[in-house]
């Protein structure tokens, strides 16, 4: 796999389904953000952005006189998000090439950080931890959203093939050197690098094959089963069947979703 690839791939169906992500996710990004204090004006950093949906929506929240540090290590990412931003006319993102666990990207250089499932995939993510608070203004702030238990995502009653499906694609993070259920040694990481919590809290949810949030793992499930496949975790036959696996639930069937973890941290004023 090319090092400036993920192991869920950068392909256009994947940017496509993490559009829908993000749309699925966007309210309680904005709450997490509103709770945290970001205000017009701030220099923002998006940790992992990926091709830029989050980017759009801080350059929207800092507006003209703020501005979005948008570090990504993928170029064709990054390339969507230039885009991206360019069709908007949002003249306040940066996109900068880089891998997050290699920084140093800047000494006190931003009023914010937002990081959203991206410690998970990162070769070294305490470094990562370290670089986000090095380049937090003393009183900065940080918003995380990482899997604390990534096992949980169960389908009520339970699926074989959705069991199977998510067993592998912990498997395949693991192998490429992630770690699914990260959030859990997330303190641990704060605390070293000098950053106070301030809020946490569970996000979880049980859904129905009608609400929207069900289209987030169906999509997943649909756009990573073939990424398994390629990658050698199953055969066609298993991809086939993890692909419209959650398509066949049937009307009364409900979904527990993964728990991630929300956490807002400060970095001490005297630091």
């Amino acid at each position: 796999m090319d090092d400036r690839d993920y192991v869920l791939g950068t392909q256009d169906e994947e940017i496509e389904r993490l559009g829908l992500q993000h749309r699925v996710w966007r309210d309680r990004m904005l709450g997490a953000w509103a709770r945290a204090g970001l205000a017009p004006g701030m220099t923002v950093l998006d940790i992992g952005a990926g091709p830029g949906f989050a980017a759009v929506d801080l350059a929207e929240a800092v507006g003209p006189q703020g501005r979005v540090l948008a570090l990504e290590r993928s170029r064709r990412f990054l390339d969507s998000l230039e885009a991206r931003a360019a069709r908007l006319g949002l003249g306040n993102v940066e996109a900068r090439e880089c891998d997050v666990s290699d920084g140093p990207f800047g000494e006190s250089v931003a009023d914010a950080a937002w990081c959203r499932w991206v410690l998970s995939f990162v070769a070294d993510p305490a470094a990562t931890v370290r670089n986000l608070a090095a380049a937090l203004k003393p009183g900065g702030v940080a918003i995380f959203h990482e899997y604390a238990d990534y096992g949980a995502w169960r389908t009520m009653p339970p699926d074989p093939d959705v069991e199977r499906f998510r067993t592998l694609v912990m498997q395949s993070w693991r192998d490429e050197g992630g770690e699914p259920d990260i959030a859990l040694q997330l303190p641990s990481m704060l605390a070293a690098a000098g950053l106070e919590t301030v809020e946490a809290r569970p996000l979880i949810d049980i859904v129905r094959p009608g609400d929207f949030a069900w289209r987030w793992p169906a999509a997943f499930m649909a756009v990573n089963a073939r990424r398994l496949r390629d990658l050698g975790y199953a055969t066609a036959d298993e991809a086939e069947r993890f692909a419209t696996a959650l398509d066949r639930a049937g009307d009364g069937a409900m979904m527990i979703t993964p728990l991630v973890a929300e956490l807002i941290v400060r970095k001490p004023a005297g630091r």
